[in-house]
C-alpha cells in the first residue's frame, strides 16, 4: 500500500506527467467504446411502427424543448417493475432514432411522458397547460396558457425536414415538398389532407386547442404530446424480443 501511495505522489506532484497519463486513459475508454460501431450494421434494433414526426407534431416538439419542459419530464421509461407498472412497456431505443436530440432526460419532476399519447384527450391536454393545478391539484408545473393565443409561425418547415433529412431521418421528397401544406392541413380535420395518413401512419388530424379558426403553438404542441408512444405495438415488439 505504501509503494502504491508513493506512486500516486510521484505522478500527482508531475503535471505533465499526469496529463499525459490522464490523456492515454481518456483515448482507451473512448476507442473501448466507439470502435465497435465501426463493425457493426446497426446500434439500434428497429421497430415496426416507428416514424418520423409530421411537420406539426415536429413543430410541437420544438416548442417543448424551448420551454424547457424535459427538465420536469423524462420520456424514458426503465424496465424496472416500478416504471413499468406506472408508464406502461419500457423504452426501446429505436423510438428516439428520430430525435434529435432525445429526450430522455435525468430527472422526473412531473411524470414520464413517453406514453403520454392516447392517455388524455386533447381538452385535458390543453387545461392542463393553460391551469396545472385545475385537473392536477398538486401540480407545481408553470402554467403555458399563452400558447393558446400565439398563432404558428414557422420560417421554414421544409427547410427543417431537410436539415434532419441530412442527419439520417427518412423524410421523402414528397414530405418536404408538402411540409407546409401538411402542417396546417394536420390541425384542420376540414382541410384536404391528401396523402398525409398514408406518408404518416397514424396520424392525427383534427383541431387539438379547440380554436378550429387558428392553428396556434397550442395545436402544435397537444400534437405533439399526443403522438408519444402511440406508434409501436408494443406487443408485437416483445414477442420479437423474446423471439431473439
Amino acid at each position: 500500500m505504501a509503494s502504491i501511495y508513493v506512486r500516486h505522489k510521484v505522478i500527482e506532484r508531475r503535471v505533465t506527467l499526469l496529463a499525459v497519463l490522464a490523456f492515454i486513459t481518456v483515448a482507451i475508454g473512448g476507442i473501448v467504446e466507439i470502435a465497435p460501431l465501426f463493425w457493426i450494421e446497426s446500434t439500434v434494433t428497429r421497430v415496426e411502427g416507428v416514424r418520423p414526426y409530421t411537420p406539426l407534431e415536429l413543430a410541437g416538439r420544438n416548442i417543448y424543448v424551448r420551454e424547457g419542459c424535459y427538465g420536469c419530464h423524462s420520456q424514458m421509461i426503465r424496465p424496472f417493475r416500478d416504471e413499468t407498472e406506472r408508464y406502461g412497456h419500457y423504452s426501446l431505443a429505436a423510438e428516439s432514432m428520430y430525435d434529435h436530440p432525445f429526450q430522455w432526460g435525468s430527472e422526473r419532476t412531473g411524470p414520464d411522458l413517453a406514453r403520454v399519447g392516447g392517455r388524455y384527450s386533447d381538452e385535458w391536454h390543453v387545461q392542463h397547460l393553460a391551469d396545472p393545478r385545475a385537473v392536477v391539484p398538486q401540480s407545481i408545473m408553470p402554467p403555458y396558457a399563452f400558447l393558446a393565443d400565439r398563432d404558428l409561425k414557422i420560417a421554414d418547415i421544409a427547410a427543417h425536414l431537410t436539415a434532419l433529412r441530412h442527419v439520417g431521418v427518412p423524410y421523402s421528397d414528397a414530405d418536404i415538398a408538402r411540409a407546409a401544406a401538411d402542417l396546417a392541413a394536420q390541425a384542420d380535420p376540414d382541410a384536404d389532407a391528401g396523402d398525409l395518413a398514408k406518408r404518416y401512419p397514424k396520424v392525427l388530424i383534427r383541431d387539438f386547442d379547440g380554436k378550429p379558426a387558428r392553428l396556434t403553438e397550442m395545436d402544435a404542441l397537444v400534437a405533439y404530446l399526443q403522438s408519444l408512444g402511440s406508434h409501436v405495438d408494443f406487443a408485437t415488439a416483445s414477442a420479437q424480443e423474446a423471439a431473439r
